[in-house]
C-alpha cells in the first residue's frame, strides 16, 4: 500500500472511529439466575441463558450482582454478557472447568486447546458489558505457576510449560495440520481470558478485569471490535491487556491497563504459522488510555509475520515506575512481515523505565532469519515526556533499514543517554528538545 500523509492518516482515524459501531441487541432480558447455579458451578446456568438469548433472536444476558463461579463461558451471536456492578465473575481454577479444547491460539500459534474463560468462535454481535468484575482466579497458586519462573509461584518438581510450547512451536515448523495440535487435559498452555474467534461486530465495555491466566483481551481474525472504558488489573506472566491479533477495525479506547506484560500488543501470527494463516491486522485506533505498568504501552509485535499497517495513537497516557517502553515496534528477520502506516499523536509520558519510542530488528531472536520484516513510515509528533533512559531507539538492519521514520514537535525532559540510531533511511526529527538527566 502507499504510505499514508500525517493528514491523510488522522482523516483515516476519524472514519475509523466512526466506522466501529457497537453491535445493538433487543431489548430482552435473560436473568443467569433463573436458569440453575447457586450451589457450586454457575457454568451451565450462563450456557443455558445464552442459548435461550441467542435462540429468541438476542438480547441480554443480566448478571445480576453477586459472585458466580463458572468454568468457561462461550457466547453466540446477539448477546451481550452484561455483568452489573456489583457482580463478579470468578473464573474456576480446575483446568477441567475449559475442556473440552477448542480452536485457539497459544502465543499467536494455531491449535486446541483449553477454551479462554470467555470464548466465541464464528459469531457475529457479541457483547460483554456493565459495570461488574471478571475475576480470572490466578495467581502464584494457580495458572501463573504453568509459566515455570518462581516469581510467579513455580517450585521445582511441578509442571510448566515449557515442553509443551516447544511441542507446539515443532508442530506449527513441521506443517502438523492445527486439528492434530491438540494440548488441554494433561497439558500445561495457559488460556487467555476473553477470545472471539473469526467473529464480527464485538463489544468489550465498562467492565473490571483482575487476575487472568495469561493475555486478557484477544481478539482473532474479527472485524468490526470496540473495546471501550474497561479497567484491567492483573500484573501476571504475559499478561498482556489487550491484544487484537489479525483483526480488521479495532477500536480501543478510554480503558486502563495496569497489567504483567503489554499494554496493548498489535500481532498477526507467528513464525511458520502466521506465514500459513497470512492475515494481517490492519485499522487500530487507540485512544485516550492510561497504560500504567509493565512492558510496552503500544507494542507492535513480537508477532509481526502476517504484516501488521494502519495503527493509530491519540490523546494516551504513558508511565509509571515500572513501565518500560511508550510505542514499542520489536521484531526480527525470523518473524518477519511488515510494519508500515503507525501514527501517535498527543502522548503525556510521565515516567518509563526505557525509551519513549523504540523500533528495534533485534529483539528477541534477533537478525537471525531470512525474513526481514521492512519498517516503514511511522510518525510520532505531540509527546510531552518528564522522564525516560533515551527518546528513542531506532534499529534496523543494513540491508532492510527502518526506512521513512518521523518524530517532530516532542518534548522529552530528563532523559538518562542519548538516542540509538542505525541503519535508518529518512529519518527527521523537527522541534524535538531533550533535556538531561
Amino acid at each position: 500500500t502507499e504510505p499514508m500523509t500525517e493528514a491523510a492518516a488522522w482523516r483515516y482515524a476519524d472514519e475509523l472511529r466512526e466506522r466501529v459501531r457497537p453491535p445493538e441487541f433487543p431489548d430482552r432480558w435473560f436473568d443467569v439466575t433463573e436458569y440453575g447455579g447457586g450451589d457450586g458451578l454457575w457454568t451451565e446456568a450462563f450456557r443455558a441463558a445464552i442459548a435461550a438469548c441467542h435462540k429468541a433472536g438476542g438480547g441480554h444476558v443480566r448478571v445480576p450482582p453477586g459472585t458466580y463461579d463458572t468454568g468457561a463461558i462461550h457466547l453466540l451471536s446477539n448477546v451481550d454478557l452484561h455483568v452489573e456492578e456489583g457482580a463478579v465473575i470468578r473464573f474456576s481454577t480446575d483446568p477441567a472447568d475449559y475442556l473440552p479444547a477448542v480452536y485457539t491460539r497459544f502465543s499467536a500459534i494455531e491449535c486446541y486447546n483449553y477454551s479462554p474463560f470467555i470464548y466465541a468462535y464464528e459469531q457475529e454481535n457479541i457483547a460483554i458489558t456493565g459495570g461488574g468484575t471478571l475475576d480470572g482466579s490466578a495467581g502464584p497458586e494457580h495458572w501463573w505457576p504453568w509459566v515455570g519462573t518462581p516469581e510467579f509461584g513455580w517450585r521445582p518438581g511441578t509442571p510448566h510449560e515449557a515442553a509443551d510450547w516447544e511441542a507446539l512451536q515443532r508442530m506449527a515448523a513441521n506443517g502438523v495440520p492445527v486439528a492434530e495440535r491438540v494440548f488441554g487435559a494433561g497439558h500445561y498452555l495457559r488460556p487467555n481470558m476473553i477470545q472471539p474467534y473469526l467473529c464480527r461486530n464485538v463489544l468489550v465495555e465498562g467492565v473490571r478485569i483482575v487476575r487472568s491466566p495469561m493475555w486478557e483481551i484477544h481478539p482473532v481474525r474479527c472485524e468490526n471490535v470496540l473495546v471501550r472504558n474497561v479497567s484491567i488489573y492483573s500484573r501476571g506472566p504475559n499478561n498482556d491487556g489487550c491484544d487484537p491479533e489479525s483483526c480488521r477495525d479495532v477500536v480501543i479506547s478510554g480503558c486502563v491497563f495496569d497489567v504483567g506484560d503489554d499494554c496493548i500488543a498489535i500481532k498477526a501470527g507467528r513464525g511458520p504459522d502466521g506465514r500459513r494463516v497470512g492475515v494481517p491486522c490492519e485499522n487500530v485506533l487507540i485512544e485516550d488510555c492510561d497504560m500504567r505498568y509493565r512492558y510496552g504501552s503500544v507494542a507492535i509485535g513480537t508477532d509481526t509475520t502476517g504484516g501488521i499497517r494502519n495503527v493509530f495513537v491519540r490523546r494516551c497516557r504513558w508511565g509509571g515506575p515500572g513501565l518500560y517502553f511508550g510505542l514499542y515496534v520489536k521484531t526480527n528477520s525470523v518473524r518477519g512481515g511488515f510494519v508500515e502506516n503507525v501514527f501517535v499523536k498527543d502522548v503525556t509520558i510521565s515516567e518509563l523505565t526505557k525509551e519513549a519510542v523504540s523500533i528495534d530488528l533485534y529483539h528477541g531472536d534477533g537478525h537471525n532469519g531470512d525474513d526481514p520484516p521492512p519498517i516503514r513510515n511511522v510518525h510520532v509528533s505531540g509527546l510531552r515526556s518528564d522522564r525516560t533512559r533515551s527518546a528513542y531507539l531506532l534499529r534496523g538492519y543494513p540491508e532492510q533499514p527502518l526506512r521513512d521514520i518521523a518524530i517532530r514537535d516532542s518534548t522529552f525532559a530528563h532523559v538518562l543517554r542519548s538516542d540509538v540510531v542505525s541503519d535508518v533511511e529518512g529519518l527527521s526529527v523537527t522541534g524535538v528538545r531533550i533535556g538531561g538527566g
